[in-house]
């Protein structure tokens, strides 16, 4: 089964950089496309970042393109979200989820093709 756990939210200032993980315990962390997704206070749960099974692909919101990328680890069972140049919008809870399903696109962004969640990890960044 997978299991992910979240890690390395935090409170930082505007401008800073922070990285979170998101670790399986499970076997078959590398036949999961791995999403990232966050929700603000009082908003709905919006996605930030995908990557395929190997790495290969990636899908980035327009929110974060050029700021946030996402990477992963397979030997590792860990997948990443590097953010960067934070803002005060970018305060929420992140949450990694997995799919089984291959890759496509169009699916990264749906939260519903997601089989898998993590219990999210708090960022907030203060201006």
């Amino acid at each position: 089964q997978v299991q992910l756990v979240e890690s390395g939210g935090g409170l930082v200032q505007a401008g800073d950089s922070l990285r979170l993980s998101c670790a399986d315990s499970g076997r078959t962390f590398s036949n999961y496309v791995m999403g990232w997704f966050r929700q603000a206070p009082g908003k709905e749960r919006e996605f930030v970042a995908a990557i395929s099974r190997g790495g290969s692909y990636k899908n980035l919101a327009d929110a974060v393109k050029g700021r946030f990328t996402i990477s992963r680890d397979n030997a590792k069972n860990t997948v990443y979200l590097q953010m960067g140049s934070l803002k005060p919008e970018d305060t929420a809870v992140y949450y990694c989820a997995a799919d089984r399903s291959p890759w496509r696109v169009q699916r990264t962004t749906d939260e519903g093709a997601y089989d898998y969640w993590g219990q999210g990890t708090q960022v907030t960044v203060s201006s």
